[in-house]
């Protein structure tokens, strides 16, 4: 379908030159515009519920700031100098923006998102139903699925380059409790519950610790998952310290209600929020 706007974003990519070439920018502008409305997404799942990256598309992200100066512009007293504007008619997107929320334009997101005081990077896609609460930070092409509820102050990481890398991947009707940070690429798999503080990056071992035997997973949540952040005996030539990991103790009930679920998994594991 955009194998001819493909095709030339791959050769800007290859030689800089084609970045003074009208099509060529034309054609980045059309990719950022795509990647505002959704049309567009740099990762996005297929029918067999795998994830593919269109690192095309994180191209042409990239090529989009040197191919653009600093400019200045307003909020009422507030003054912004950046090369990439604000996202703007909330209203008719059907998006509640609370002062002092931050979108930037290339950012997805859809009807009945619901952002605080917050923040929501270029390339990002939010979808709908999904809270971004207070100081909860979104980073750059970070895919957040339908329903989620990113509590107080947590943190998706971004990521532009290297251009073959994953972005954070947060499924439907997740849960992260405050001060969750998830970075590097990691997958969060649908109907997950982080708890509060909870730590997941491309290396962070994660423990399922509900059967008989720990079962590790890394960078990667299995769906359901109810985690808390823990820790492990890690020997040094030092001395033997305890190392931060995250532990799954539980798991969410697939036959029950989406919200009588989540609340069962914070009444019998405990999991602070």
């Amino acid at each position: 379908m955009y194998t001819e706007l493909k095709d030339k974003i791959e050769r800007a990519w290859e030689d800089a030159n084609l970045l003074h070439d009208h099509e060529v920018l034309d054609a980045i502008e059309r990719v950022v515009a795509l990647l505002d409305k959704g049309e567009l997404r740099v990762a996005e799942p297929t029918e067999s519920g795998e994830w593919i990256v269109n690192e095309w598309v994180k191209k042409a992200v990239i090529l989009y700031f040197p191919t653009h100066e600093m400019t200045t512009s307003n909020a009422g007293d507030l003054e912004f100098y950046d090369k990439l504007p604000l996202k703007h008619g909330y209203k008719e997107l059907g998006v509640r923006v609370v002062p002092h929320a931050v979108a930037r334009y290339g950012a997805y997101l859809a009807r009945g998102v619901i952002m605080m005081p917050s923040y929501v990077n270029i390339g990002a896609y939010v979808d709908s139903g999904t809270m971004v609460d207070t100081w909860a930070t979104v980073g750059s092409c970070a895919q957040i699925g339908k329903g989620v509820h990113l509590s107080g102050g947590v943190g998706i990481g971004g990521v532009l380059e290297p251009v073959q890398a994953a972005p954070v991947i947060i499924e439907d009707n997740c849960f992260l409790g405050s001060r969750c940070i998830v970075v590097e690429g990691a997958h969060i798999c649908r109907e997950a519950v982080l708890g509060a503080n909870t730590v997941i990056t491309a290396s962070t071992k994660i423990i399922d610790v509900t059967g008989p035997e720990p079962v590790e997973y890394k960078g990667y949540v299995p769906p359901r998952s109810v985690v808390i952040p823990g820790s492990y005996t890690r020997h040094y030539p030092a001395g033997d310290y305890q190392v931060s990991c995250a532990l799954i103790i539980g798991h969410r009930k697939e036959s029950t209600d989406k919200k009588t679920s989540l609340n069962d998994a914070l009444r019998d594991f405990g999991v602070s929020v």
